[in-house]
């Protein structure tokens, strides 16, 4: 059986060496790579190597004008070629810089291969400098397509989060701000060295990995968001209320709570949109607002059982006999945090006990400021 393992993450050369040590580590191992800086001229191009060096190469067309298709169109077929063939026992996809591993995941699962491993190598010393890049990818050359507006950090940040592995180099340059920053940013992750002698990474890569469970872990309505946490000069302040913010008022705080930390997600309540489940999603001082669908309160029973039993179950942990699952549950995370006025902020952000004891069809009347945000 042929495992596949996903390596990814923007800091390239960190990326590099766990790939080269993958390669060492485990027998009968291939890398397969798809550069997309050649997207400009029309294709992109595929190596496929061993420890040895590279074994084929190739350019597969454009699809609609974007890299990303054209990688997934031409991925699985490599992936089986590989497989028939009988002789590979781990084909390690090492991801172009800005290609997240969630839709490769998925798209090699769905070509009815086995996902072995998604890793992301990090350099620790970078990791609050990319945090903090609100740069279009475009102006680094690191857009897949060119419709890509994505920025450096709110694509590094999902590099991080969705990977269950983070292969790390060893920086002098690191400090224990920035480890304690990587584990307070994605807890449950399981950290592993680049170098050293041990087979740690090999491991790593062959453990399994459970593509359904991983998106559910970073959908907004059941993910599973840090816990509070203070160290080494870094805070992860969870916050969480039962009230809905009023939309003016939260529009205007806007730019003061997406500054306010390195990183914060999450999802909210909105009482102009009182059955509306919204996402929270801020990195590099840029914020993503985008609905993901109702409440399961406001679902009338006969739609339950369409909804995922994970997001039932992490509903129903979290259920209000009043509201039910509807709720502010944000998380941020930044050296320095200032916890009592963002607390405060937040707070006055809320609807005031007059305008919640004026009760839901009220709350639809009052002026819809996320219209334009949420392209409504």
């Amino acid at each position: 059986m042929l495992s596949v393992a996903i390596v990814g993450g923007l800091h390239a050369d960190a990326r590099e060496a766990a790939v080269e040590r993958l390669l060492a580590d485990v027998p009968g191992s291939v890398v397969l790579h798809h550069d997309l800086a050649t997207a400009a001229a029309g294709t992109v191009v595929r190596t496929v190597r061993d420890a040895t060096g590279i074994l084929s190469a190739g350019e597969a067309p454009l699809v609609n004008d974007c890299a990303c298709c054209a990688l997934r169109e031409d991925l699985v077929p490599e992936l089986l070629r590989l497989r028939d063939a009988g002789t590979t026992r781990l084909a390690v996809v090492e991801l172009w810089d800005s290609v997240e591993p969630k839709a490769m995941a998925e798209v090699v699962a769905a070509g009815g291969l086995t996902v072995t491993g998604v890793i992301t190598a990090v350099d620790p010393a970078l990791l609050l400098p990319y945090l903090g890049n609100g740069d279009d990818l475009a102006e680094g050359g690191l857009a897949a397509a060119a419709t890509d507006q994505r920025t450096v950090a709110d694509t590094f940040a999902r590099q991080l989060e969705y990977a269950t592995v983070l292969a790390l180099v060893d920086s002098p340059e690191a400090d224990d701000e920035d480890r304690e920053l990587l584990a307070q940013l994605h807890p449950t992750a399981r950290q592993v060295p680049i170098g050293g002698t041990d087979p740690t990474l090999a491991h790593a890569a062959l453990a399994g990995f459970d593509v359904e469970a991983a998106a559910a872990a970073q959908h907004p309505a059941c993910a599973l968001l840090p816990a509070d946490a203070d160290a080494h000069g870094v805070s992860t302040f969870v916050w969480h209320r039962r009230r809905p913010f009023h939309p003016e008022r939260l529009y205007a705080a806007l730019e003061d709570l997406t500054c306010a930390a390195a990183r914060s997600r999450g999802r909210f309540w909105l009482a102009d949109k009182p059955d509306t489940l919204l996402h929270w999603d801020a990195a590099g001082g840029a914020l993503c607002v985008e609905s993901v669908g109702p409440w399961l309160a406001s679902l009338p029973d006969a739609a339950w059982e369409m909804v995922p039993p994970v997001r039932r179950a992490a509903a129903a942990l979290d259920w209000h006999p009043e509201h039910g699952d509807c709720c502010q549950h944000l998380v941020f995370t930044s050296p320095g945090l200032d916890r009592d006025g963002l607390q405060l902020l937040l707070e006055s952000c809320l609807l005031t006990d007059a305008e919640y004891a004026a009760g839901r069809d009220a709350w639809k009347q009052l002026p819809p400021a996320f219209d334009a945000f949420l392209e409504v």
